[in-house]
């Protein structure tokens, strides 16, 4: 079945205290809060990346959540910069608590992005993200979180060529991309039934909300002028998906 996002879906709850209207500058342990479905996908997501990031730049996260993936993201791919975001102010003070924990120099203070914005404040970073990497948010999210999160890749992204770098042994040149990680459905069919019964659930919650189509999200992505994805298939009913910004593609910052 797909893997619900932490505190983005009501019915899975952080372990951890609540938080403060707005995140505080140096955040205790307790403002850690705790995905279980983290431990068991943050493997199979690593070896993907492994093969797709660049071995060096700027990797920007959309929706971080608790910030756990950004902490083990951060110490598997030392040379990277992992830049987490998050638009809840009280996730963004579980992602700095997971932050100083973790003690990664290469691993950034969460900005506030919401995807859906026209501008993302991206001032700051020193230069544009070489990748973009969304993890279970785009089902649990209206459509126009994607509309949003793929013309923000467009606008964003780093000129890149192929299919990305890859951090692993065989990398070639750098390429710029998105990676999104969740279930999806396929030619408009459920790939399980455990999945048809998630987006079920989905959208007796919020009728906005629902496990998106392969087809129409990657058509989405090429208006976008990113290329078809490459699909990975995942543990537990989910897919990766590879977009590749291809050579000739400009960037805004």
């Amino acid at each position: 079945m797909g893997e619900k996002h932490l505190d983005r879906h009501p019915d899975d709850h952080a372990e951890g205290a609540a938080a403060p209207s707005e995140p505080d500058s140096n955040p205790g342990p307790e403002a850690r809060r705790h995905a279980p479905a983290t431990a068991r996908n943050r493997d199979p997501i690593a070896a993907v990346l492994r093969d797709l990031l660049p071995p060096n730049g700027m990797v920007l996260e959309l929706a971080s959540g608790t910030g756990e993936h950004a902490a083990y993201f951060a110490s598997r791919f030392p040379g990277v910069v992992w830049q987490p975001s998050d638009p809840d102010p009280q996730l963004r003070r579980s992602i700095e608590a997971h932050r100083l924990a973790a003690s990664c120099a290469n691993l950034r203070a969460p900005l506030d992005i919401d995807v859906t914005a026209p501008l993302w404040p991206l001032d700051g970073m020193a230069a544009p993200p070489t990748a973009m990497v969304c993890i279970n948010m785009i089902h649990i999210a209206p459509w126009a979180a994607a509309e949003g999160l793929f013309a923000g890749a467009s606008r964003h992204l780093g000129v890149g060529g192929g299919s990305g770098g890859g951090s692993g042994a065989g990398a070639g040149a750098a390429g710029g991309g998105l990676f999104l990680y969740g279930p999806f459905k396929r030619d408009g069919m459920h790939t399980a039934p455990s999945n048809e019964a998630f987006d079920r659930s989905l959208r007796a919650q919020d009728p906005s909300w629902g496990v998106r189509d392969l087809g129409a999200v990657s058509a989405m992505a090429m208006g976008a002028g990113l290329a078809p994805p490459e699909v990975f298939e995942m543990p537990a009913n989910n897919l990766a998906l590879w977009f590749a910004k291809p050579p000739g593609g400009k960037e805004n910052r």
